[in-house]
């Protein structure tokens, strides 16, 4: 038997266990935008969003039970995440914040005359 005629069948259990943790992972994603966690507002944003990306990858995109050359592309792509996302925040560790233009309004004239 070739390695790509053989299925794995998985239960409907699991996936509604993972479906139930992605929902979670949503109200999670939306209760964390309504808090302020100072500078780590996008570590914590993007580490639920690889959660959650790294459930439906291995789970609903059969990661989990592919080849191991397939895993090996999968495990690539993620490592390749692992260096954008990190120069990301180094980038944005390393910014300044801007003056608010909306602090200090320019002053209006309105004339009546």
């Amino acid at each position: 038997m070739s390695e790509h005629s053989e299925h794995h069948i998985v239960s409907p259990w699991l996936y509604l266990g993972i479906l139930t943790a992605l929902l979670a992972g949503t109200g999670i994603t939306v209760w964390a935008a309504y808090q302020n966690f100072g500078p780590f507002n996008i570590v914590i944003a993007l580490l639920i969003a690889t959660t959650k990306m790294t459930l439906v990858i291995l789970f609903f995109m059969h990661g989990k039970y592919s080849p191991r050359r397939t895993q090996l592309v999968i495990i690539s792509g993620f490592f390749w995440l692992a260096i954008m996302l990190g120069l990301t925040l180094t980038d944005y560790r390393t910014r300044h914040p801007e003056p608010s233009r909306v602090r200090n309004p320019p002053a209006i004239v309105i004339d009546r005359a």
